[in-house]
């Protein structure tokens, strides 16, 4: 059997890639019987890096990986975990054991691979095989850590697949929707191996066609896709999706508003104006030919403040902390930096979005309070020019300058570092940064995906605690809210960390950010979640 190589092509210039996309595009028309209304068009300015699931860590890979795969579980659009390839499945009293019965209908895409019919059915040994890849240390998935509570699992049967918690943690089922849990087939994989990444073989609605890196990317209809709509007819409707990589922001505005693809994610400073009115809602000119969606999007804005280390900087104060929550107006910020798009983070450091938030009172506006508090930091340190450096990517420049004049008014003098966005990672992780503009976006649907980032024993690079915030109070309720069952009691016990969180203000939240999509009055069924997961299996065109 002779398996095609993908084809790699550096293209640096943005018309350039258009021109291939288009030669490639209009190739593909005349060879196929779909027609464009059958076809769902979308540009990723970050590209993709693996269609392998098992490297599913940000927004551009999930969104590609979520077309050709599937797991045990999924959310639906209010965060609720409903059945994917498990039909059903049981829970012990003492949350510790988990039993998924399979449906019998789920096969991986068509392939050579899997002999004289080229299907293959899912069974129970499928995902066995998958998690056992996910924790394998040679595969050096950066989703391991999702099984990291399970103490074993096995398949009892063909259609009946078993789990162990180590202890209970009622957020799992939520934890086996993440991209990472999706069942891939041992021989595809292990005939690909390195380069899997770039011939996926899935279960999904979509099956893998094209892959020319830097350029575009083709998915085709899977006719063997298990879900059928509430009419009975068999998911996905498109025939086809198209994904092209031009990194340039306005040069995808530009793309987007002459229809030359079908839907935009987000909002960026480059047309954002251009777009939208101050108060956040669509310019005239474009009413009639484009529909915005917006909602919670479990996202926070913030800068972190690093408290470990030997150096005594002005931030290793509450004092200090605190003066920075209260000496910039977030209402302001969002109104003209981001045209109204976000909530001003007011009220701690869960988003709206999840049940567990609770408007609790945070930090507003208060820019006499803030100067007290700069006042008694030079009083009682006898540092009388305290002074901080805030550091970011360009992207979030006009945000962390403003906050840089606004904290300048109260006493603290401030600069900003502007450095990129690799850098700001790794200098975040290896508490080389005073203070980072940062943002926390939910891998599942609980706040304990938030309180996890303040948790002493998850200090980095060991963990997500970037801050190396510790206090014993917050960590025993953080072990205790772990190990509870009642979901009331598990939600009182986030807001007591959060209000910790607001107290000793290891960060300075800047907003609760919202899913903004816009896409084309002929698209339909494109529905908006927070978590912002792109699903296209109910995606028509007119």
């Amino acid at each position: 059997m002779q398996i095609k190589p993908i084809i790699k092509i550096n293209v640096r210039r943005s018309s350039l890639v258009f021109i291939v996309f288009a030669l490639l595009f209009s190739c593909a028309k005349k060879k196929s019987s779909y027609t464009e209304t059958e076809v769902f068009r979308y540009n990723e300015h970050s590209n993709v890096t693996s269609l392998d699931p098992a490297f599913a860590k940000d927004q551009r890979n999930i969104w590609a990986v979520n077309q050709l795969y599937n797991g045990l579980v999924e959310l639906d659009d209010s965060l609720h975990v409903k059945p994917a390839i498990a039909k059903s499945w049981t829970i012990s009293e003492d949350g510790k054991n988990y039993q998924f019965t399979l449906r019998d209908d789920v096969y991986f895409h068509k392939h050579a691979l899997f002999g004289k019919d080229s299907t293959k059915k899912v069974t129970a040994n499928d995902f066995e095989y998958s998690f056992n890849r996910l924790l394998n240390k040679e595969v050096a998935s950066p989703g391991g850590w999702v099984l990291q509570n399970v103490a074993s699992f096995k398949a009892e049967n063909d259609s009946v697949f078993s789990m162990e918690l180590k202890q209970p943690f009622p957020p799992f089922l939520g934890l086996l929707a993440m991209k990472y849990c999706s069942v891939v087939p041992k021989e595809a994989v292990e005939y690909f191996r390195n380069t899997f990444r770039a011939n996926p073989i899935g279960t999904g609605p979509f099956q893998f066609k094209l892959w020319v890196e830097n350029t575009k990317l083709v998915y085709r209809k899977n006719p063997l896709y298990f879900e059928k709509d509430t009419k009975g007819k068999q998911l996905p409707y498109l025939e086809a999706v198209a994904i092209t990589f031009l990194p340039d922001k306005q040069s995808e505005f530009l793309q987007f508003i002459q229809g030359n693809i079908d839907f935009m994610k987000s909002l960026d400073a480059s047309y954002k104006d251009d777009i939208l009115n101050t108060d956040g809602t669509l310019k005239e000119k474009y009413v009639a030919s484009i529909i915005m969606q917006t909602g919670a999007y479990l996202n926070t804005e913030y800068l972190g403040i690093y408290l470990d280390g030997e150096v005594q900087i002005p931030t290793k104060s509450k004092l200090i902390r605190q003066a920075i929550n209260y000496g910039f107006d977030r209402e302001k910020m969002i109104k003209f930096l981001r045209n109204g798009i976000g909530t001003p983070a007011t009220s701690g450091f869960i988003p709206n979005g999840l049940p567990s938030f609770n408007n609790q009172k945070g930090y507003s506006f208060n820019p006499e309070k803030a100067r007290e508090l700069v006042a008694q930091y030079k009083e009682e340190t006898g540092d009388q020019n305290p002074q901080i450096t805030i550091t970011t990517n360009s992207n979030y420049l006009d945000l962390c300058e403003f906050i840089q004049r606004e904290l300048q008014k109260i006493g603290l003098a401030t600069k900003v570092d502007v450095i990129p966005p690799s850098t700001l990672r790794q200098g975040k992780a290896s508490g080389k940064l005073p203070i980072f503009r940062a943002s926390w976006i939910a891998d599942y649907p609980d706040a304990e995906n938030y309180v996890s980032l303040f948790y002493s024993k998850n200090f980095t690079p060991n963990g997500p605690n970037y801050t190396h915030f510790k206090n014993e109070t917050f960590d025993k309720l953080y072990e205790e809210s772990i190990k509870e069952v009642s979901v009331d009691k598990r939600y009182a016990l986030y807001q007591k960390m959060d209000s910790i969180i607001i107290e000793e203000a290891p960060i300075v939240p800047l907003y609760y950010d919202e899913v903004i999509r816009f896409r084309q009055k002929n698209v339909k069924g494109l529905g908006i979640n927070p978590i912002d997961l792109l699903d296209l299996r109910r995606v028509k065109k007119d």
